[in-house]
């Protein structure tokens, strides 16, 4: 490069190669056509990283030579990057966008601390000391409401809540970092992300798939629960919605400073949500309700857990009384010519996937 010229602004990314990551990375690309990306990398998924980089090249030429991959670790100070390489990395630095966590109901809460909370404070520690730094791009979610009752608004987080598990506990304290941090930010928070819209597309069967799961091993016509009083929602979205949803509202200079519920704006409750699956699987049952606490003792063997395949935490997001409110986000996002789906539009498109790759895609959540 000669001394005259621009350097190219570089965007630094973790949660690579995950299942969003991998959408996200061709859109980031094709909205900041003058830049690099640079991706953080743990040394153990290095060569995983390598082939996912060759894909998307081959699949999006615009991405051609656009990735890097830098050894690193969110737990560590200075992210384990390299000394020259980070001081090399810090000078071009114009974005990040901060996605790899820990997506685990059960999590303890020292590995949800070390990855989510002190990897959020180690990146916002890095990013702060680039000098041409614009904007971090944070991916929260949604259930930092906790169990908040009520409206949770995109201008709500502390409002005085508990919460349900360590993810939810740790995500939280780790939106805190980021809004109380002096860097210039956007912040999304997804709700329940399940499969594409169009193929049904997933990584992982978690979240709602645990309903199909349950009810596959249940007789039809029979009898199937529902926990709690039935007063709350459950808030899904498809994968390609919140992906295009965060390419186009990064790219927007409205969105600087803002938070937003990537939510569906009319949720579903639990009861709904079991009755758009059960049309969907062919079943049909009578819907028996049953006490939060009759559930979870009877979920609370490791064995009955296995069986179903769903962690004893997921109960609660059954009988959750909040809502998400999506203003901003709807706003915003609508000027974009973007909204939400509805679920009963594309379920079938998410069973047709579940059937079809029940044995090759992963149960557990990602990290």
């Amino acid at each position: 490069m000669k001394k005259d010229e621009p350097e190219t602004p570089t965007i630094l990314f973790t949660g690579f190669p995950g299942f969003i990551g991998m959408r996200l990375l061709p859109r980031i690309l094709e909205l900041h056509p003058g830049s690099r990306l640079e991706c953080l990398v743990q040394e153990k998924f290095m060569e995983a990283a390598r082939t996912a980089v060759e894909t998307l090249e081959a699949k999006h030429p615009h991405a051609k030579d656009r990735i890097g991959l830098v050894a690193g670790d969110i737990t560590v100070q200075g992210l384990g990057i390299e000394a020259h390489r980070a001081r090399e990395l810090r000078r071009t630095l114009a974005q990040a966008w901060h996605l790899a966590a820990v997506y685990d109901l059960a999590v303890a809460r020292d590995v949800g601390r070390r990855i989510n909370v002190e990897g959020t404070k180690n990146v916002l520690d890095f990013v702060g000391q680039a000098r041409r730094f614009e904007r971090l791009q944070y991916v929260s979610t949604a259930y930092v409401s906790g169990a908040a009752r009520g409206t949770f608004r995109e201008t709500d987080l502390d409002v005085g809540q508990g919460f349900k598990n360590h993810y939810e506990e740790t995500k939280f304290q780790a939106e805190v970092e980021v809004v109380r941090s002096k860097v210039p930010k956007t912040i999304y928070r997804p709700g329940v992300v399940v499969g594409d819209s169009k193929t049904g597309e997933t990584a992982k069967f978690d979240g709602p798939y645990f309903v199909l799961r349950v009810m596959e091993k249940m007789p039809s016509p029979g009898i199937f629960v529902r926990i709690g009083l039935g007063f709350g929602t459950v808030n899904v979205v498809p994968v390609d919605f919140v992906v295009e949803a965060m390419a186009a509202l990064s790219a927007a200079p409205v969105s600087l400073g803002k938070t937003y519920h990537l939510c569906d704006p009319q949720p579903h409750s639990p009861r709904e949500l079991a009755e758009i699956f059960a049309e969907a699987i062919g079943k049909s049952f009578a819907y028996v309700p049953v006490p939060m606490a009759v559930a979870k003792a009877f979920f609370a063997p490791k064995p009955v857990q296995r069986f179903f395949g769903m962690p004893v935490q997921a109960l609660d997001y059954f009988d959750d009384p909040v809502r998400h409110d999506t203003a901003q986000a709807t706003q915003d996002l609508g000027e974009l010519g973007i909204e939400c789906p509805r679920l009963a539009d594309y379920i079938s498109g998410l069973v047709a996937f579940y059937r079809s790759h029940r044995e090759t895609v992963r149960k557990e959540a990602m990290i």
